[in-house]
């Protein structure tokens, strides 16, 4: 299912980026920005057209972009004027590296189980005190929509996948409005989580 997603970004890439890399998302952007020190060494994994990597970049941040999309990795290396990494989501390998981690809109595309799992990479690529930032849609579906593989969450079912995690602190959790012009009504899950030095801790959202 990850496969057919990927082709899909690959044969619709101009058409992704058009719809977008003008998309004013600055308010999410910069409460990340808001957790994270000067020079952060920061993931974006899954960059698409290379706009939020842009805009860290410009703010003077150290930016690693991966995209498991061929073609937007193009796209994105000529908009940030810097390699990005084309690599499966699911098989990131790091240690400590990183003071953020960006994923918006990205780890939709995996199911439950594979949620958990790159989350858990994620909280091992961090830093002590490190940000992970993702975003889902809102709502239960899980399956294809529009030739893409999409699981949306809600809080509750965010609380199920996290609430296996360790080492981690719920930080901020945040449902907002589609920036996409036309598309204002589609609701997304904002999480943001911090790694903790406590390997007993966990401390997730409570409706």
């Amino acid at each position: 299912m990850y496969k057919k997603t990927v082709e899909y970004y690959n044969n619709n890439a101009e058409k992704f980026v058009s719809d977008t890399l003008n998309c004013e998302f600055h308010e999410m952007q910069d409460k990340f920005l808001n957790y994270l020190q000067a020079n952060s060494n920061i993931l974006d994994l899954g960059c698409g057209s290379g706009r939020d990597s842009k805009y860290f970049i410009e703010k003077g941040h150290n930016v690693s972009a991966i995209d498991a999309s061929q073609e937007l990795c193009k796209i994105a290396k000529k908009l940030i004027k810097k390699d990005v990494i084309c690599k499966d989501f699911r098989t990131i390998d790091y240690n400590n590296e990183f003071n953020g981690i960006w994923a918006c809109a990205s780890l939709l595309h995996l199911t439950k189980e594979d949620i958990y799992k790159v989350i858990n990479k994620c909280v091992k690529s961090l830093k002590i005190n490190g940000i992970l930032y993702c975003s889902f849609k809102y709502g239960d579906f899980e399956g294809y929509r529009n030739g893409r593989y999409f699981t949306d969450l809600t809080e509750q079912s965010l609380n199920d996948i996290i609430i296996k995690i360790d080492n981690i602190k719920l930080k901020e959790i945040l449902v907002s409005n589609d920036v996409r012009k036309g598309r204002e009504k589609e609701k997304w899950l904002n999480i943001f989580i911090a790694k903790t030095n406590d390997e007993t801790s966990n401390d997730y959202y409570v409706p």
